[in-house]
């Protein structure tokens, strides 16, 4: 009988649920919308993990009454313990197969972009975040509750400091900056002051900050504003690597700093840059690393390594996911 796994990738903006063989045959990829509980709150997350892992089931034509062997959840917003034993308790309630794993989603973005299955990951999109695993097992993680443990960075405060600065120029209380046009600009306003007082009264909302991050990094290559801003997430995203470095045991050899999320995948590459610089100057052993395969291939593989499949599967899911991403941009999906 074949044997399947079920892996999960569930962010700020979509989710991917794929099925694959536990030989590395992606058999289904679903994707459907935002599940992090901060946004739709624990039970919609168990909602849309649960439909999308019906629609793989059905895609992936597997019989009734057959359970994947394991499931794993690569979940955005998962960063304490008791959130992890919460959701997990909630999935294995829905019998989506016969072993859940629950886990935060940069675990995913490391196993995906790490090409030694361990090292050190920044996922820097909507938020900020970062793990480290060891050679030997050592792991590293944060809580990663904004302002509340520290945190600033991703889309969002940047967002939120760029419309801060642009008010500032506005009224004269800052630097002049070409962000006191852009910002506003952006959501179609006149000025920074129209729109502070949307977002204020509830019109406009807040959330949608994140869609300043762009704005910002392209201002950067001549603004000083923008740029001191982009500096400044390059020297949040330094200290993470900084505090964990020395965490996962890695002695002299090479550890690869894997870059994932929106903001450091981007196009433009002033932020991955800045943070090039700094990881060279802190450790010449540093290796930055922009994964080629999305974050859903790291939560595959580590469903395949939880069942026990064999480095050969490993090679040939990256292929096979390969294969499901070149036929749905042909079908341009």
């Amino acid at each position: 009988m074949t044997r399947f796994v079920l892996a999960a990738d569930g962010g700020n903006s979509k989710t991917d649920v794929v099925i694959a063989t536990i030989d590395g045959d992606v058999r289904a990829w679903a994707r459907g919308g935002r599940s992090s509980h901060h946004h739709v709150g624990p039970d919609g997350m168990v909602a849309v993990l649960e439909g999308l892992a019906g629609r793989a089931r059905g895609d992936a034509d597997l019989p009734a009454g057959v359970l994947p062997e394991v499931a794993v959840f690569m979940l955005a917003g998962v960063d304490l313990a008791g959130e992890e034993e919460d959701i997990r308790s909630a999935l294995e309630a829905r019998d989506l197969a016969d072993r859940v794993v629950v886990g935060n989603d940069t675990f995913a973005v490391l196993r995906a972009g790490a090409t030694s299955g361990w090292g050190i990951a920044i996922t820097c999109g909507a938020g900020i975040n970062c793990v480290g695993l060891g050679p030997t097992g050592a792991s590293v993680r944060y809580p990663a509750l904004g302002a509340l443990t520290g945190d600033w960075g991703g889309g969002y405060d940047l967002g939120e400091a760029a419309l801060g600065a642009a008010a500032r120029s506005a009224d004269g209380r800052g630097p002049r900056t070409v962000l006191e046009r852009v910002v506003p600009a952006t959501f179609g306003l006149a000025d920074p002051l129209a729109l502070a007082t949307e977002m204020h009264q509830g019109r406009l909302s807040e959330q949608r900050l994140v869609e300043l991050a762009p704005v910002v990094i392209e201002a950067a290559a001549d603004d000083a504003v923008a740029a001191a801003l982009v500096d400044r997430l390059a020297d949040e995203i330094l200290a993470f690597v900084r505090a964990t470095l020395p965490q996962i045991d890695a002695g002299d050899e090479p550890v690869e700093v894997v870059l994932g999320g929106g903001l450091l995948q981007a196009p433009n590459a002033r932020l991955r840059d800045a943070v090039g610089v700094r990881l060279a100057a802190l450790d010449p052993h540093l290796r930055p690393v922009v994964p080629a395969d999305p974050p859903i291939v790291g939560a595959a593989l580590l469903a395949l390594e939880a069942a026990g499949a064999d480095p050969a599967a490993m090679v040939r899911l990256r292929a096979s996911f390969a294969e499901h991403h070149a036929a749905a941009a042909s079908r341009g999906v």
